[in-house]
């Protein structure tokens, strides 16, 4: 049984969070939504996968996205805080944490700042600066100019000029409609959706999308310094980043297992069943 939970912050901020638990505190999953997402990221993978059978599985609303609502400051550093107090609240003392895109770098970074609280990794298109294409690399060079517009919108959100309501985002029913709309043109992603500022905006506060957008395409910490087992599932598509140039980057991880995934970059929503296969298989091997 899942349960919806929130914990509060030492600055005041609540964190929402669910988790499945069956009595005792087990191994723990701790799944990371990317880039303009939250918890509703993972809401299939924890209804199907045979993990819950014998694992905790706790997935999180990152501070500024979904229901952990705030419009301050952000990024790499809050985030991390905020899931070592959440591992705290929740009786994790280490756990294997999951992340998609900015959630796998998030997952990257905390493992270099607190190798003992983690006990593997699984990055699915993790975002590396010198792989960045598209979007995303346009997004890059102008980094600066969002990193300067930033105070601007959290002072005046600070003083209440912001918007009052956010429109609720639910991955799971929008996936689903994706691989309906997949389904009738032929396997061609619906990346419209998926890929627009404007449809983001509409569940996510501006200063915090800008600053979702800042941390994504920030520099990583050095691989070869986190020796936990680590699953790489990188697409072999190049929507926000070449695959082979990030291929040969997470080469760098010293206990690295790589599968490519015929995607474009979202995998939980293109292959669900071919990502959740792979994190059930490589944990009952790797992991035991």
């Amino acid at each position: 049984m899942e349960a919806a939970r929130t914990f509060t912050t030492n600055d005041g901020v609540r964190i929402a969070y669910r988790l499945m638990r069956q009595g005792a505190p087990r191994r723990t999953l701790v799944l990371i939504h990317g880039l303009a997402s939250n918890l509703t990221r993972w809401s299939e993978f924890a209804a199907t996968t045979r993990l819950a059978e014998s694992w905790d599985v706790l997935r999180l609303d990152l501070r500024g996205h979904g229901d952990s609502l705030y419009r301050g400051r952000v990024g790499m550093q809050v985030w991390c805080d905020d899931l070592a107090a959440l591992l705290d609240a929740a009786e994790v003392p280490q756990a294997v944490l999951v992340g998609h895109c900015l959630g796998a770098n998030l997952a990257l970074w905390f493992a270099h700042r607190a190798p003992e609280r983690v006990a593997g990794l699984v990055l699915i298109e993790p975002m590396f600066r010198q792989a960045l294409a598209g979007t995303l690399a346009r997004v890059a060079a102008w980094r600066p100019l969002c990193a300067a517009l930033v105070p601007l919108l959290t002072a005046l959100a600070a003083l209440g000029l912001h918007r009052r309501r956010l429109a609720p985002l639910d991955l799971a029913e929008l996936d689903r409609a994706a691989r309906a709309a997949m389904a009738a043109a032929g396997g061609a992603f619906p990346q419209a959706r998926y890929a627009s500022p404007l449809e983001d905006l509409r569940s996510l506060p501006t200063g915090v999308y800008l600053q979702d957008l800042i941390a994504v395409t920030g520099p990583l910490p050095e691989l070869a310094s986190l020796p936990v087992p680590v699953l790489a599932l990188l697409s072999a598509g190049g929507t926000f980043s070449n695959p082979e140039t990030t291929a040969g980057l997470i080469k760098a991880l010293p206990d690295c297992r790589i599968e490519r995934i015929a995607a474009q970059h979202w995998i939980p929503t293109e292959q669900p069943l071919a990502m959740r296969t792979a994190i059930e298989d490589w944990c009952a091997t790797r992991l035991t």
